[in-house]
């Protein structure tokens, strides 16, 4: 919400400084998120007077002018400016002057061999209008050396509040300055609005064509023709302030319109009554009914949305936008303005499926007076009879004026305690009465009737929160909660969370950097990795390539990774914990952990060194991150299986997929699939690992947490190595575990140290050497009880997998 000064002090007669003001307006709960002052921001900006302009001697189309700045001795300047001239007055601009409209600091020159000791300014140079042809040309009593922002008005700050969805009554100036005058920072003078006598009845009539259940779509709807009026410019008051809240001024009619929204929170509709035929229909719009819109777009309809149509059809969609089949331009003689209430939700509603954003649905969805309907068309009549002349009709009115909720019973008590702020009850009063709020009776308990422009009030909470905003919050102390004693205090923190902070510290301490990517990519992206449902797809995305939802955080690590390695950085280790989108319900959205490395980006380090060439990443970096990650976290791993191959997205020889169980899957480690890298035009090595950390299994609860004794083995560990010759297909890893559970109280470790295939094994045979460490507990072991040990593991070696050593 952005207003003026000036414009506040049309309904606040105060003579507090901007300051002060903006200080008060966040202490009441309308935050400023910012302050534009323009006398400040021109302060530099100074009238002058040309006394001479002639020739450049180098450059036909320049001028050499002598300028009194009202400052002393006259100061030359070089100038391109076709209508610079003897004797004008400008708007002179001196060295180290920032000159917006060229985002440039202005310095000293010398042009085509003549010095220029500043600039005459055009409009479009001070970012006050398009127009660059020539410099500002002021009139002959323009008086030299004063500031051109007093001279021009253009001394008015323009303040921008954030307003809470509850507080639509803030969305108007005038709701603003009621705010600042009950927090005292002076006396509230909007001016009352004076009911017009229409002189003739209005020829077009009003029907609200709603079943019984549907009439709260739209309870009332006020309706009035102006004709005779001239519709031109609007005066340049209100083009100034519309333009200084960012709207375009278009004409005076509809420039009226966009005053009242934001003055009084009150959006009216104008019509040109030439281009409706027939009465007005207020109902529910058929389905497939289209319209062209003031934005220039045509919408197709359905029948949740609300309309106003004649009998050519659809001429406005209610409370969000007017058709431009009936808008008004220069040639609209005769206008038909309207005043109406529509249901919140409903405006909502049809707004979002629509995609249409505008003021007067973000004023509707909120909810605006009720009360104000007929003066609002009363108001606007007002302004339009004075700036653009005509007759007015007298008012046709449909429907009825939704009745204001009850009084709350309010004890006054009710303040201290939930705020422990004790005030005097006349303070309180006066609180609430000055925000418009009725109260009746005396002693500890009241009745408090809300206004009808705060529908957000609805009991004794609401109405200590407004005592308390105004009284304001720095009045509260401040009271530590009392220590809990008689009992410990239970962690607040899920296991989701836990993980997500365990796991964000312990992938940064392997070397790897946190990305935050976003939470949106391509379609073809998204496909790629096992995404692309239409339920996940944006219904506006805010780019053409982010429009679905991620289903992994590897696009967004890659995308980033390749980034880094066009700007020369290819040697890159990221992760990211964040969320994921399987599907559009709530168990489809998870928590995963990605991690990502690039070239030479290994733990042990990065780049090449004197000992030797870096070798580049590969699928046994991401395994061992990925386990290094389960192992902070405390996932027991006994059970988990590796299975070879991945995903889509993974390389189909150079992967693996965790798993606790065939339908335990948690999370898959490996390089990239080339093609995969080759859509997402990436360059490799890259090898990467997601595990969902929802789908991890939870740690069993004790009654009390105790480390186990550390053990600690007298006797020393015996090592023997074993090499088998086994089918091509057997895994690696199943044999590790075979061998690891042939003796599990003796066999402390087993490891492969290495593999073979080539001349001296039998063709489709491999040759597979495992390290399997002993370590004895009770006494060392005997030669006879090492070989015992080796021969179960050879045996249960032949017997799962047909091995046998290798000779």
């Amino acid at each position: 919400m952005k207003f003026t000064l000036s414009w506040l002090k049309d309904h606040l007669d105060t003579s507090d400084t901007l300051d002060a003001i903006t200080e008060a307006l966040t202490r009441v709960g309308l935050e400023v998120e910012g302050v534009e002052d323009r006398a400040k921001a021109l302060s530099a900006f100074t009238i002058a007077y040309v006394i001479e302009a002639k020739q450049h001697p180098n450059a036909d189309r320049l001028r050499v002018c002598l300028v009194d700045t009202g400052s002393g001795e006259p100061v030359q300047v070089v100038c391109g400016a076709p209508n610079a001239r003897t004797g004008m007055k400008g708007v002179f601009s001196p060295p180290g002057t920032y000159i917006p409209g060229k985002d440039i600091t202005l310095g000293k020159g010398v042009i085509r061999g003549v010095e220029s000791n500043g600039m005459l300014v055009s409009e479009a140079e001070l970012q006050l209008s398009d127009d660059h042809d020539g410099i500002i040309d002021l009139p002959d009593d323009a008086p030299v050396g004063q500031p051109y922002a007093v001279y021009a008005g253009l001394d008015d700050a323009t303040i921008e509040i954030a307003v809470t969805p509850n507080r639509a009554d803030a969305l108007g100036v005038s709701g603003v300055a009621r705010d600042l005058a009950a927090a005292g920072l002076g006396k509230l003078k909007t001016p009352p609005v004076q009911p017009v006598r229409g002189s003739f009845p209005c020829p077009v009539g009003v029907k609200l064509d709603f079943a019984e259940e549907d009439k709260k779509l739209c309870p009332a709807f006020a309706l009035r023709l102006v004709r005779g009026v001239k519709n031109g410019p609007s005066p340049e008051w209100l083009q100034a302030r519309l333009r200084a809240i960012g709207l375009r001024p278009i004409n005076a009619l509809v420039d009226i319109t966009n005053f009242m929204t934001f003055d009084r929170n009150r959006p009216l509709h104008v019509f040109d009554a030439a281009k409706v035929k027939g009465d007005l229909t207020v109902r529910r719009a058929r389905a497939g009914e289209q319209i062209l819109a003031l934005d220039g777009k045509t919408y197709t309809l359905t029948d949740e949305q609300v309309v106003i149509a004649d009998e050519h059809g659809v001429e406005s969609l209610a409370g969000i936008m007017g058709g431009e089949a009936s808008g008004c331009d220069e040639s609209t003689v005769d206008v038909l303005v309207e005043s109406a209430l529509w249901d919140p939700l409903n405006i909502a509603r049809s707004g979002r499926a629509l995609g249409i954003n505008s003021d007067a649905r973000y004023r509707f969805e909120r909810g605006i007076d009720p009360d104000f309907c007929r003066p609002g068309l009363d108001l606007a009549t007002t302004m339009i009879l004075e700036l653009c002349g005509g007759e007015a009709s007298e008012m046709v009115f449909a429907g009825d004026i939704p009745e204001s909720s009850g009084a709350i019973d309010f004890p006054w008590s009710e303040v201290k305690r939930l705020t422990g702020l004790d005030l005097p009850q006349v303070e309180m009063k006066l609180a609430l009465t000055s925000l418009g709020f009725h109260v009746s009776g005396a002693g500890e308990r009241v009745k408090v009737a809300a206004p009808s422009w705060r529908s957000d009030v609805e009991g004794k909470t609401d109405l200590v929160e407004e005592i308390l905003r105004i009284a304001g919050l720095d009045r509260v102390e401040s009271t530590p909660l009392p220590r809990i004693k008689a009992e410990v205090v239970k962690p607040v923190l899920t296991v989701l969370q836990k993980r997500t902070r365990a796991a964000k510290r312990l992938l940064a301490s392997r070397g790897l950097v946190e990305a935050v990517t976003w939470s949106f990519i391509s379609h073809d992206a998204a496909k790629l990795f096992g995404g692309g449902s239409p339920k996940l797809t944006l219904a506006n995305p805010i780019a053409a390539d982010l429009s679905d939802m991620r289903p992994s955080l590897l696009p967004g690590l890659i995308r980033s990774a390749q980034a880094n390695a066009d700007r020369g950085f290819g040697d890159v280790a990221l992760f990211e914990v964040g969320q994921v989108f399987h599907s559009d319900e709530p168990e489809g959205q998870l928590i995963a952990a990605a991690g990502l490395r690039r070239g030479t980006a290994k733990l042990e380090g990065v780049g090449r060194h004197w000992d030797g060439g870096a070798k580049p990443v590969d699928a046994f970096d991401a395994k061992a991150d990925l386990m290094a990650l389960l192992s902070g976290l405390g996932i027991p791993v006994g059970g988990l299986q590796i299975v070879a191959g991945g995903p889509a997205w993974a390389h189909p020889g150079r992967s693996a997929t965790l798993q606790f169980g065939p339908k335990g899957v948690v999370g898959t480690f490996g390089e990239l699939h080339p093609k995969v890298l080759k859509a997402l035009d990436v360059k490799g090595p890259l090898v990467a690992f997601e595990i969902h950390l929802d789908a991890l299994p939870l740690p069993k609860y004790k009654p009390t947490k105790v480390k186990p004794k550390l053990n600690l083995s007298g006797f020393q560990p015996v090592t023997r190595d074993f090499a088998f010759i086994v089918d091509g297909k057997v895994a690696a890893g199943d044999m590790l575990k075979t061998a690891q559970n042939a003796d599990r109280a003796l066999i402390s470790d087993v490891a492969v140290f290495d593999l073979y295939e080539g001349p001296g094994v039998e063709a489709g045979k491999k040759s597979v050497a495992l390290a399997v460490t002993l370590q004895p507990v009770e006494k060392t072991l005997t030669d006879a009880e090492i070989e015992a040990v080796g021969g179960k593991i050879v045996a249960e070696m032949a017997k799962r997998y047909g091995a046998a050593l290798r000779g």
